[in-house]
């Protein structure tokens, strides 16, 4: 039998994590990925994208959250070791799968993503099978192990109880941003007894079960997810940033587009422009670098990539109103017409935002999308969805709560050196 390539360190390394208090590292395979430069790329994507701008602790990265993810999964698969439907020869499989599940993250993900069309979890797969460090590192395990990682990372994978560690409904990767988010926001409502739900996940053949006696931790961990996404990631504030954030991607697109002259060629985004991104191209792109062509921009000549610029490093933010698609849709003409006679471009200072959350779904066959439920594990051996056990999951399950808000720059329109009776009628429309 030949000596598999990596081992264990002579010696543990540990982060010191004001989450988990510390991350522990033994095998040889996790500490060469760590050190690669794909992985320390996310230390230059932010975790929470413009969130910065409303809660401003949440500067934490990526990086931050990988190596959480990482964590978690390394405490699962301690809980596991020597149960019934495990596999400890997956065990440096899962382990790689929680580190680099947000690999191919770009800067300000999802505004970035909606604006080119990019997709992170296409290229964290090229990152993974791609002529990367990564791909190295992973390659000298065997040859067909960066593929099996990219598979767990793509819910692709033979065996489903490796990928449910990861992603699922009460995953490595969701019990982490919460806690994470929560205390880099300065929130309460992030957090739930990880160590009980730890203490008490079991792997089945093709999921992780959760004995009855946790139910009740797995209700707070629920609750804690809501509250999060209502009171954190759908913040309308952090919207607003997101709003004008895609606008500003949008414009520089739009005026590249139409052979404008840049005073400062925006290189690194030429291929996302003519959409022919290379993967160093992508690599080469993070927040750091999108927020020099921001500060660059301001001094453009196109008054609208320079006014969103100013707005989105000043804070000089949107403000909103909430808006009824099935109410409002009727002033919609109206509005952009009043807001070209103002001298305001409505596609890009009158912007509808969406925002729609899911807390927890059963399974229900033939859907789209289908997510497997959380199953609690009874005394007698056989297994209950959740929220047949728990009154507190069934009143939310299966409710998708969606909220519109209307963004619009109120300075401008309150500014009535010109278009004075125009920016009137439009501040009688939008507050009615």
């Amino acid at each position: 039998m030949t000596k598999p390539y990596y081992g264990k360190l002579d010696e543990e390394k540990v982060f010191k994590d004001p989450v988990h208090r510390y991350i522990h590292v033994r095998d040889e395979l996790i500490w060469e990925l760590i050190g690669t430069k794909e992985f320390q790329r996310l230390r230059r994507v932010r975790q929470l994208g413009t969130t910065f701008l409303t809660f401003h602790g949440a500067e934490h990265t990526r990086f931050n959250h990988s190596l959480g993810v990482y964590e978690i999964t390394r405490r699962i698969l301690e809980v596991f070791k020597g149960r019934p439907h495990w596999n400890e020869e997956e065990r440096l499989l899962a382990l790689s799968a929680a580190l680099l599940h947000d690999l191919g993250h770009g800067p300000f993900s999802h505004s970035f993503e909606k604006v080119f069309h990019t997709d992170h979890e296409e290229w964290t797969r090229e990152i993974i099978l791609g002529d990367t460090e990564i791909n190295r590192v992973l390659a000298r395990v065997e040859p067909s192990f960066p593929k099996n990682v990219a598979d767990v990372i793509e819910k692709t994978y033979s065996n489903k109880l490796v990928t449910s560690i990861i992603s699922s409904q009460i995953d490595a990767d969701r019990m982490d941003y919460l806690q994470r988010d929560a205390y880099y926001t300065g929130v309460s409502y992030g957090h739930f007894d990880m160590e009980r739900i730890l203490r008490v996940m079991r792997p089945m053949e093709d999921q992780v079960v959760i004995k009855q006696s946790g139910m009740h931790a797995v209700e707070d961990y629920i609750m804690s997810r809501y509250q999060m996404y209502w009171q954190v990631y759908f913040h309308p504030v952090t919207r607003s940033a997101e709003v004008i954030l895609s606008q500003i991607f949008k414009r520089a697109k739009e005026l590249y587009e139409q052979g404008y002259t840049f005073k400062q060629k925006p290189e690194h985004f030429y291929s996302f422009f003519s959409g022919n991104v290379s993967l160093a191209d992508y690599l080469r792109l993070d927040e750091s670098i999108t927020m020099y062509y921001f500060q660059i921009w301001q001094e453009e000549e196109d008054r609208i990539l320079r006014d969103l610029c100013v707005r989105f490093l000043n804070r000089r933010l949107f403000k909103y109103v909430e808006f009824n698609p099935n109410l409002q849709m009727n002033d919609w003409p109206r509005l952009r017409q009043l807001f070209l006679q103002a001298d305001l471009n409505p596609d890009y200072y009158l912007v509808v935002d969406s925002s729609s959350d899911l807390p927890y779904d059963f399974y229900r066959p033939g859907e789209e999308e289908e997510r497997l439920p959380i199953h609690l594990v009874m005394p007698n051996g056989k297994l209950r969805e959740l929220s047949r056990e728990s009154e507190v999951v069934e009143a939310i399950s299966g409710k998708k709560r969606t909220d519109h808000k209307l963004y619009f720059p109120l300075d401008c329109l309150e500014d009535e050196r010109e278009h004075k009776e125009t920016k009137r009628e439009i501040r009688k429309l939008l507050m009615k």
